[in-house]
């Protein structure tokens, strides 16, 4: 059964500015992401990570319902600042 991707409020703050190429790189991703998939996490964080290039999509996954919950996309520098505040 897919995993439904949720978009939270303000996800989209850096994709918009991406070229439309690296857009419909991180789209692909997307698709990818509703299988279940393994994700990279961080030993003290909640947060999974999906790579694409240079660019991040930070999300939470809850199981019970195979639901993802986009938070953030953007490039490595704007993820560790995007990480640093929460």
């Amino acid at each position: 059964m897919p995993w439904k991707l949720v978009f939270k409020k303000e996800w989209d703050k850096h994709f918009k500015k991406f070229d439309k190429e690296i857009q419909k790189r991180i789209l692909k991703k997307f698709s990818q992401m509703k299988q279940p998939l393994m994700a990279r996490g961080l030993k003290q964080s909640k947060v999974l990570v999906e790579e694409v290039g240079q660019y991040r999509i930070a999300f939470y996954q809850n199981e019970e319902e195979l639901q993802k919950e986009i938070h953030f996309v953007g490039n490595h520098k704007q993820y560790e600042k995007w990480f640093k505040g929460q």
